[in-house]
C-alpha cells in the first residue's frame, strides 16, 4: 500500500464562531493533518465563507499545515484576480496553498450572479488555469484567449513556489478528468465509489498518456465525507440527515455507494477500497453536529490513520 497522506476539511452543517473555528484549525495542525481545506461558493444553501478569505486568517495561527481550497470555482472570478489573490496568499503563508479548482455548476443562481453564463463554466476554468499559471510565472506576461487577452503585464509578488503553487482539478465528469490528466497536479473526487474512482484514475492516465504529459508527483486525491458513530446505522442517519440539509436534496439514496460510515473499523474498511483504487491523499470531511466535531477529527487522526498506514 502507498503512503497515504490525510487533510481535513472543517466545513460544517452551522458556521462556527471565529474564535472556535481558529482553535479547531490549531487543533488540526497538532493532530498531524497535513493540510486544511475550504469549500467555495459565492451564493449557496446555507452560509459559507469565501475560501481565500478563510484561509488567509489561518496563515498567522498556524506554522506549516498545507492551505487548499476544495474546490475554487474559478470560473466565476477574473482569473487575473485570482491569479492575484492566491499568488498573494501563497506568499503569506510561505509557498503553503494547494489551488483546487472546480467548475461546479449545481446552483445556478450564482452564476447569473456573478454575470457568467452557466453553459460557458467548462470552458472558461480550462482557461483561466492557463491564464493564472501564466500570470504566476511570467514577468511581464502576455495571454491571447477567447475569455482573457492581455500583453506585457505583470502580477507581482510571484508565489514562493515555482513556478506556482501545485493545481488540484476537482470534479468526477469526463471533461474534469481530462482537464486533470491534460492540467493538473492533482486530481481531487467527491461523490463517488472506490469502483468508479479507479475507472477514473485509469482514464486520467489513459488522457496524459495521449497528451504526452507525464503524472510523475501528481495526486490522486478523495474528498471523503466521513461520519464515525457507535454503529452503522447511528453513523448513517447522521451522515444523510446533514449532508441533506447541506446540499438541499435527499442523501438518503446516496449514503451505501458514497457515505464513509460506521465504526471506526468499517471506515476504514471504506477507504481501504479507495487507496487499493488509487488514491493516495484524502481529505477528511467530518459530516456531524458542530459539538461533535473535534471528537470526529481527533479519532480520525488516532485511529483512522495509523490503521491505514499499518494496512
Amino acid at each position: 500500500m502507498p503512503s497515504i497522506r490525510c487533510g481535513a476539511s472543517p466545513s460544517a452543517p452551522t458556521l462556527r464562531p471565529p474564535a472556535e473555528h481558529f482553535r479547531l484549525v490549531q487543533r488540526l495542525e497538532a493532530w498531524g493533518f497535513e493540510s486544511v481545506w475550504a469549500g467555495d461558493h459565492v451564493s449557496f444553501h446555507n452560509p459559507i465563507h469565501e475560501s481565500l478569505t478563510l484561509l488567509s486568517t489561518y496563515v498567522g495561527i498556524t506554522d506549516h499545515i498545507k492551505l487548499g481550497t476544495a474546490v475554487y470555482l474559478l470560473g466565476l472570478r477574473s482569473p487575473a484576480v485570482a491569479a492575484k489573490a492566491t499568488a498573494t496568499l501563497d506568499v503569506l503563508s510561505d509557498g503553503r496553498l494547494i489551488f483546487g479548482v472546480g467548475v461546479g455548476g449545481e446552483n445556478p443562481k450564482e452564476w447569473e450572479l456573478c454575470g457568467v453564463p452557466l453553459r460557458e463554466r467548462g470552458a472558461r476554468v480550462t482557461e483561466a488555469i492557463d491564464v493564472v499559471r501564466t500570470l504566476w510565472r511570467d514577468t511581464p506576461a502576455t495571454f491571447h484567449g477567447r475569455f482573457t487577452d492581455f500583453e506585457q503585464v505583470s502580477i507581482d509578488p510571484k508565489p514562493v513556489q515555482r513556478p506556482g503553487p501545485p493545481i488540484w482539478i476537482g470534479g468526477r465528469s469526463d471533461a474534469a478528468l481530462v482537464r486533470a490528466a491534460r492540467q493538473g497536479d492533482g486530481w481531487i473526487s467527491y461523490v463517488v465509489h472506490a469502483e468508479r474512482y479507479a475507472q477514473s484514475v485509469q482514464r486520467i492516465r489513459e488522457e496524459a498518456g495521449r497528451a504526452g504529459r507525464s503524472l510523475d508527483g501528481f495526486v490522486n486525491a478523495h474528498l471523503a465525507f466521513i461520519t464515525i458513530g457507535p454503529d452503522h446505522e447511528q453513523a448513517r442517519n447522521t451522515w444523510v440527515r446533514l449532508l441533506s440539509k447541506r446540499y438541499a436534496q435527499d442523501f438518503g439514496p446516496l449514503a451505501g455507494k458514497y457515505g464513509i460510515i460506521g465504526t471506526a473499523a468499517q471506515c476504514v474498511d471504506q477507504l481501504s477500497r479507495f487507496v487499493d483504487a488509487g488514491c493516495t491523499y484524502f481529505v477528511m470531511n467530518p459530516i456531524c453536529d458542530n459539538d461533535e466535531t473535534e471528537r470526529q477529527f481527533e479519532q480520525i487522526a488516532g485511529e483512522i490513520l495509523p490503521a491505514l498506514a499499518s494496512r
